[in-house]
């Protein structure tokens, strides 16, 4: 069945649907987008890599003098362990998380054509990730490449720039042609979603994205419905805005 929702699911936002949403709507997003490409082009899904490290950091412990050295005392028979010169704490966990977004390429050549970015929490929020982000963000907008973002998060704050329409959703189409002004596409929860223009190789006409169609597929696939409705939406909706989700509700959740 489809998401109940006509626009964004606000339950799709809760940090428990959202780690499997994102990637899911990369793919999806991938497979709409590709039945729409001429055989020239070539869709695909790319990684960008953060690293989380702990906050305590390895630290050296000592140093030997170099050589080897056995332990002080072994049992008759015993083979002796080998020890090694120096010794150090290893961080025994590092979070390395991956974020998949799209390209589209030139089928023969591999150029860059257009780049397709979904937005996770880590890149709203103040922090490394966000500052990493936004300097990549920089350098595809100075790069001969369109550009397009899609902000399906209420929380946190928006992408620059600052003069960005007041809304709940948004998507940016930047055009390497019509830099530095790009187009946008901003929505309300009550609104329905836009289909969104993306930009291929000129004299080529653009394909499309349906926001609606891809959701509802991966979310009948993913069967969010069994779980994403066992707590409210992340962030919480204004009481008004809550009222009227509950009429789309599944019965057991209303």
């Amino acid at each position: 069945m489809p998401s109940p929702f006509p626009g964004m699911n606000p339950y799709l936002e809760r940090a428990t649907a959202w780690d499997s949403f994102h990637p899911e709507f990369i793919v999806h997003a991938k497979l709409h987008i590709a039945a729409q490409l001429r055989p020239e082009y070539v869709v695909r899904i790319e990684n960008r890599v953060y690293i989380h490290e702990p906050h305590a950091e390895s630290r050296f412990l000592g140093r030997t003098d170099a050589g080897i050295v056995r332990p002080p005392s072994t049992n008759a028979g015993e083979t002796a362990t080998l020890a090694a010169p120096a010794r150090v704490r290893i961080l025994d966990s590092v979070d390395v998380q991956r974020v998949g977004y799209l390209t589209i390429r030139d089928r023969d050549g591999n150029d860059l054509i257009t780049v397709i970015e979904l937005l996770s929490p880590a890149n709203k929020y103040a922090g490394p990730d966000r500052e990493q982000y936004l300097g990549k963000r920089n350098e595809l907008l100075r790069f001969r490449a369109h550009f397009v973002e899609i902000d399906l998060l209420r929380g946190g704050p928006r992408m620059p720039p600052a003069e960005l329409p007041t809304c709940d959703y948004c998507a940016i189409v930047s055009r390497m042609e019509e830099r530095p002004e790009a187009g946008v596409w901003p929505w309300r929860l009550r609104d329905t979603m836009p289909v969104l223009p993306i930009p291929l190789r000129a004299p080529d006409r653009d394909v499309t994205l349906d926001f609606k169609a891809v959701i509802d597929r991966l979310y009948d696939e993913g069967r969010y419905a069994n779980y994403i409705y066992s707590g409210p939406p992340e962030p919480r909706l204004a009481p008004d805005d809550m009222t009227w989700a509950a009429q789309f509700l599944p019965p057991a959740n209303s």
